[in-house]
């Protein structure tokens, strides 16, 4: 009964950490950006019990063995990082990346990327001459020459489809800006999402595995900004199959409380 108790208990925890996943999905359905997340699970523990000697008969063909497992808990959380759909802004600093591809920025002092194309044009202090373009949480959009773009204050944005920038100057001129830092991804699991839609490397895990500034086929589209990719149907699927699960184990707790407190009732 202990085993059943604790088989239920464990996997109750992992169905609720699940949901919550599911929730923080549905949560940001309307979020710019915003990349869907996964859960698998997988075995705490299974080992064979073996039964008695009583059950070694003669001629029996099946294993006298049975498998004994403590549940099942959420293992690796993934980001789906497939595009979602494309809405036409107008805003001139807004752009959205389409194909495989991540914005490279600077988060706190750190290499970091983003598909939140749902960018700013920002002045900064000391520099009252050029704008930067910006996350709309204040982090430095890179370019491939690893400095921030970055305009004449009095300038407006041009962006072509293969990341090039450039400036339009009030007389008509253009001058050129640089071209964003677009990096393709490799293995989305070497990833973890920090604020917002930001992300950066796992501890341990080396940038050459996980993205490529190589072979980048993705282009971007300027006055547009990338739309959520939750699928809310399969969201309130998931939701429906990890509620009956989580039910069903509740169940099968309260049932191993009831049988343990009938066993201890039983007066020898």
């Amino acid at each position: 009964m202990n085993n059943s108790m604790i088989s239920a208990a464990v996997t109750m925890n992992g169905l609720q950490r699940k949901l919550d996943l599911i929730s923080d999905n549905i949560a940001n359905l309307d979020t710019v950006g915003y990349k869907a997340k996964q859960g698998s699970f997988q075995d705490v523990l299974t080992r064979v019990q073996q039964q008695g000697k009583h059950f070694q008969l003669d001629g029996r063909r099946t294993d006298a063995g049975y498998n004994l497992g403590f549940g099942a808990r959420m293992g690796e959380v993934t980001i789906d990082l497939t595009q979602g759909p494309l809405k036409e802004s107008g805003r001139l600093s807004d752009i959205a990346i389409e194909g495989n591809a991540l914005f490279e920025i600077q988060a706190n002092g750190q290499k970091a990327w983003t598909r939140e194309g749902g960018f700013q044009l920002t002045s900064i202090a000391g520099d009252a001459r050029n704008v930067y373009l910006t996350t709309n949480e204040g982090h430095p959009v890179m370019g491939t020459n690893g400095q921030p773009i970055r305009i004449p204050a009095n300038s407006k944005l041009q962006v072509d489809s293969d990341g090039t920038v450039r400036a339009l100057n009030p007389n008509g001129t253009s001058t050129a800006a640089g071209r964003l830092s677009l990096a393709r991804v490799q293995h989305s699991e070497g990833l973890v999402q920090t604020e917002g839609n930001v992300f950066v490397l796992a501890d341990g895990v080396n940038e050459a595995d996980v993205l490529t500034n190589n072979g980048v086929t993705a282009q971007v589209r300027q006055g547009y900004v990338e739309q959520s990719n939750v699928d809310m149907t399969a969201q309130m699927t998931e939701l429906l199959q990890a509620q009956r699960a989580y039910q069903l184990a509740a169940k099968a707790l309260t049932s191993s409380d009831t049988m343990a407190t009938l066993a201890n009732g039983i007066r020898q």
